[in-house]
């Protein structure tokens, strides 16, 4: 790979530069993001068919902090530890079945959503900018929204994918991108200040 392609590939904004660091403390950091997300999933409200938990706060919030690639590889992960039988999803659930059934939609979105929030953090949606970072994390809301009430939709028909997979995530959504940007916001701050 030549100097100009590995510069273009370097993320913009990395509030954390996990991409300059050591290899160990990038292995690291995919262990307490998977963490996170596994704690994250027990802050819950249980609902059926899906539950409303905290599991997009830290998706989208690892996508802005850790850029592309290692966001995309720690939610992976903990999406495989959630596979292998860990108790690392909503409620301390586990297991392969999750992957097919009313979640599965969800699950399936959370790479791409958090690579949402790092694309459009590269682009200045970030902490030095609070309202474009309130935007971009409501964008990544949306794309787990739009994503598992489709799969959803396939069980259980659109209206009813809309009325229990949609609508009563749209307040938590909106919460949880105004949290997602004030830490980002809190970052920057500190970043500055150093």
């Amino acid at each position: 790979m030549s100097k100009a392609s590995a510069e273009a590939l370097k993320p913009v904004y990395s509030p954390l530069d996990l991409h300059s660091r050591p290899v160990a403390w990038r292995v690291g950091a995919v262990i307490l993001g998977t963490l996170f997300l596994a704690a994250s999933s027990y802050i819950e409200v249980p609902m059926v068919p899906v539950p409303v938990n905290m599991q997009t706060f830290a998706v989208t919030l690892i996508g802005a902090l850790y850029g592309w690639r290692l966001g995309a590889v720690t939610v992976t992960a903990w999406l495989v530890e959630a596979a292998l039988g860990m108790p690392v999803l909503s409620g301390g659930a586990a297991g392969a079945h999750h992957f097919v059934g009313p979640t599965a939609g969800y699950l399936f979105a959370f790479p791409l959503a958090a690579a949402i929030v790092d694309w459009l953090a590269e682009k200045g949606w970030n902490g030095n900018r609070p309202a474009l970072a309130f935007a971009g994390m409501l964008a990544g809301n949306a794309a787990c929204l739009a994503f598992g009430a489709a799969w959803l939709a396939v069980l259980i028909g659109a209206e009813q994918a809309i009325i229990h997979g949609v609508t009563p995530f749209l307040v938590g959504a909106v919460l949880k991108s105004a949290l997602g940007a004030a830490v980002l916001a809190l970052l920057a701050r500190k970043t500055r200040a150093a």
